[in-house]
């Protein structure tokens, strides 16, 4: 497992959850610090959108529609909720414009 791969997870919240994409930030022990990623945009609301990065080369990612990686919170996962394999990695172009962005905002505190 590798930073800016892509697995299928089960994510909670509350007592709800379900099996969404995430973006492998990094791995300590059998623990992951990821990403959720979505297909939702348009109806989300402005505040929401401002986190959401639209992932370029969805297609290259392993992903079967235009997706977008919810950097507005990291969440901490059990390598238990991820799937064997993962379904792919995010481009290059897509890494260096989103760790672009993850420096603009940390230099803005945003």
């Amino acid at each position: 497992m590798e930073a800016f791969d892509l697995y299928i997870a089960h994510v909670y919240w509350g007592n709800e959850g379900k099996r969404r994409p995430v973006l492998i930030l990094s791995q300590i022990d059998d623990k992951v610090s990821a990403f959720k990623i979505t297909t939702q945009y348009d109806s989300k609301s402005e505040a929401v959108r401002h986190n959401l990065f639209a992932i370029d080369d969805w297609d290259k990612a392993g992903l079967t529609k235009q997706s977008y990686i919810d950097i507005g919170n990291i969440i901490k996962l059990p390598l238990s909720l991820l799937g064997e394999y993962p379904i792919g990695k995010l481009s290059n172009n897509d890494k260096i414009k989103l760790e672009k962005l993850l420096k603009e905002r940390i230099g803005t505190n945003e």
